[in-house]
């Protein structure tokens, strides 16, 4: 049993954060505490792990962070990212709002909203006296790390938290918008006049248009990627989905270069601004998994997907059964067929290149976020190119289990790590931390690699997130670069 909440360890650090509360911060604790928002009972400076949210509420597992102007800059971005990155592996849904600037219209908005009966449809839904405490033991901070995020099960309590968000970022919108909700001409839905087409998918079937043309995106990795190698250009994308196409690793160039940047950006794939997406008019809005529970209000906007990390009928590996699906649902199923066999001709040429050089070698892949060392294994977007290749695999990633990774690796297990070859993919280049607190790790120096120096540094978006064709070009690039043409 592992302590995850309110570390004795982290004391000093909640105790400081508590008594040097931000004017923003102070003014919305004002209003979140005392059971006032749906009868909902907020934390605020609440330490999960070694990391401390602004705000947090137990029964939803969310935590709110209210952004001052001190986030912004280079190192507190690059911090914010790897701390939402481990919320959100704990099952955490995390919102962020930018506050300092407007803290004077939300107080104006506070109170229209709490003597009108605006929310009335809603929060019979969200009111958190309905449902018992998920860990009765949680100001003890007894409870068990997890893994299983409410967003990912779905069900009451990912409802109840997508429809809290709803609350406050309406909220926010309204305060800080020139076009607030109440006053916003919202165009009415229609249901679509053109031929569609019905798919199945994960929340039953859709007719969706033959030929969609104002698609919107929400998804956090790969299915942006997959509409631009469909040669798709959605009119909308989430935040993360279009900052990590649009960044540029290894000097090289972003992986959609100028293409990415006329896509508006709609908010957070499992947050997303419902009011930008109306005004979209999107006549298509492809969903993944983890955003699920949105499909109810979002297919009242448009004939929405949800895009599945697994169906009955696919086979490992996986990610080419998803591609195969958004093309489907795009119309661009020939597209994806050549962008398909393309992919297949290069493994053949790169299989030719190689020919026997490595067959009594192992090739190992691992990588690091935050605190979990992790390496994907032969089921995996990368362990499925390595196994086409012909290329060895350690035995210990030679396997096949659920999602296709190997997580939180500790220094005693680094056996896991070693392979005669080691490719580390880092999520970003100009700051190695991670990577350079591994260097110094004693054991980390006892692998194979490291001592034959043969570990290289490549691209964690094309090796690990995207897992569509492009990326399984951009892997074979650097598989020509390290195995073919490097001495």
């Amino acid at each position: 049993m592992t302590k995850l909440y309110n570390k004795t360890s982290e004391l000093e650090k909640r105790r400081n954060l508590r008594n040097n509360l931000t004017p923003a911060e102070t003014k919305i604790w004002a209003k979140l505490r005392g059971r006032q928002v749906e009868n909902c009972k907020f934390r605020r400076q609440y330490s999960i792990g070694v990391f401390v949210v602004d705000f947090y509420l137990p029964e939803l597992k969310l935590a709110i962070e209210i952004d001052g102007d001190s986030h912004f800059q280079p190192d507190a971005i690059e911090y914010d990212k790897e701390r939402q990155l481990y919320l959100e592996a704990k099952g955490i849904g995390v919102v962020r709002f930018t506050m300092n600037k407007w803290i004077k219209n939300w107080m104006k908005w506070w109170k229209r909203w709490s003597t009108t009966d605006r929310r009335s449809s809603l929060r019979r839904f969200v009111n958190c006296e309905e449902r018992p405490h998920p860990n009765p033991p949680l100001a003890k901070g007894r409870e068990l790390e997890s893994t299983s995020s409410p967003l990912y099960k779905g069900g009451l309590r990912g409802v109840k938290q997508q429809l809290l968000l709803a609350l406050l970022t309406i909220g926010i919108a309204s305060a800080c918008s020139s076009t607030a909700i109440e006053h916003s001409e919202i165009p009415n839905i229609k249901p679509p006049s053109t031929p569609c087409q019905i798919v199945e998918h994960l929340m039953g079937k859709t007719c969706i248009p033959n030929h969609p043309k104002r698609v919107i995106i929400l998804s956090d990795y790969s299915l942006l990627s997959n509409a631009f190698t469909l040669g798709v250009k959605p009119i909308g994308s989430s935040v993360r989905a279009i900052e990590s196409l649009n960044t540029n690793y290894l000097s090289e160039p972003a992986h959609l270069g100028e293409d990415i940047k006329e896509v508006q950006q709609v908010g957070f794939a499992r947050n997303p601004n419902l009011e930008k997406i109306l005004l979209l008019k999107p006549d298509l809005i492809l969903v993944w998994e983890p955003s699920k529970n949105l499909y109810p209000l979002l297919s009242q906007v448009a004939a929405t997907v949800v895009v599945p990390f697994d169906m009955p009928n696919w086979k490992e590996p996986k990610w080419k059964d998803e591609f195969r699906f958004v093309a489907k649902v795009l119309g661009k199923e020939a597209a994806a067929q050549e962008a398909m066999n393309h992919y297949h001709q290069r493994v053949e040429e790169l299989k030719g290149a190689l020919g026997n050089r490595y067959q009594n070698q192992t090739i190992s892949v691992a990588s690091t976020i935050g605190y979990n060392n992790f390496a994907p294994v032969r089921n995996s977007f990368i362990g499925s190119i390595l196994d086409e290749l012909g290329l060895q695999r350690p035995p210990a990633q030679n396997i096949i289990i659920p999602n296709g990774f190997i997580h939180d690796i500790s220094e005693e297990r680094f056996d896991i790590l070693d392979g005669d070859i080691l490719f580390f993919p880092l999520s970003n280049l100009d700051r190695k931390e991670g990577y350079k607190k591994l260097k110094y790790k004693p054991l980390w120096k006892n692998l194979k690699a490291v001592k034959k120096k043969q570990v290289y540094l490549v691209d964690f978006w094309a090796w690990i997130i995207w897992e569509d064709p492009s990326g399984a070009n951009a892997v074979i690039d650097d598989l020509y670069k390290y195995l073919v043409n490097t001495p």
